[in-house]
C-alpha cells in the first residue's frame, strides 16, 4: 500500500487509492534505459479521494479525462529523473497539483456591451478602410 497523499488540510489520496508501478523508461541513459525501470506510473481511483467536493471531482474528470483508463483510474506518469523515486515524488506532486487546481472555481464571465465610444471607433476605422479601397481604383477614363 502506497502512502496518502495529503493534498490540502480537507483533501487527502487514500493510500488504498493509489497504485504504484515501475516501469522502463525511454529516453536519455544509454544502456542504462533498457536495465533500470525508472519511470513511475501511479494509477488513482478519484472516487476514493477524501474530502473532495463534487464539483471539484467534476472539474478534475473533465481535465484529466484524457488520462483515465478502462476502469477508470487517473494514470499520472513521471519519467523526469532516471532515480525511480524521485519520480515517484514528481508523480505525486504533479497529482497533488492538478487537484488543488481543480478545487479553484472558475470565475463567471460576466456578459458586457461595447461602450457607445468604441461602437464608433469601429465604424469609423471601417469608413476610413473603405475610403482607402475606394481610392485605389483611379477614376475610369
Amino acid at each position: 500500500m502506497a502512502d496518502p497523499i495529503q493534498v490540502t488540510a480537507a483533501v487527502r489520496v487514500p493510500g488504498d487509492a493509489i497504485r504504484f508501478k515501475a516501469v522502463r523508461a525511454g529516453g536519455a541513459g544509454g544502456q542504462n534505459v533498457n536495465k533500470v525501470s525508472s519511470k513511475v506510473e501511479l494509477r488513482i481511483d478519484l472516487a476514493a479521494i477524501e474530502g473532495l467536493p463534487e464539483d471539484a471531482l467534476f472539474r478534475l474528470r473533465a481535465a484529466q479525462r484524457n488520462r483515465l483508463d478502462a476502469e477508470g483510474l487517473w494514470i499520472v506518469l513521471s519519467d523526469r529523473t532516471r532515480d525511480q523515486l524521485k519520480n515517484l515524488e514528481d508523480a505525486r506532486e504533479k497529482a497533488a497539483e492538478a487537484i488543488r487546481a481543480a478545487l479553484v472555481r472558475p470565475v463567471a464571465r460576466r456578459a458586457t456591451r461595447p461602450t457607445k465610444a468604441s461602437k464608433e471607433r469601429r465604424l469609423d476605422a471601417k469608413k476610413r478602410a473603405s475610403d482607402i479601397k475606394r481610392r485605389r481604383s483611379g477614376p475610369l477614363e
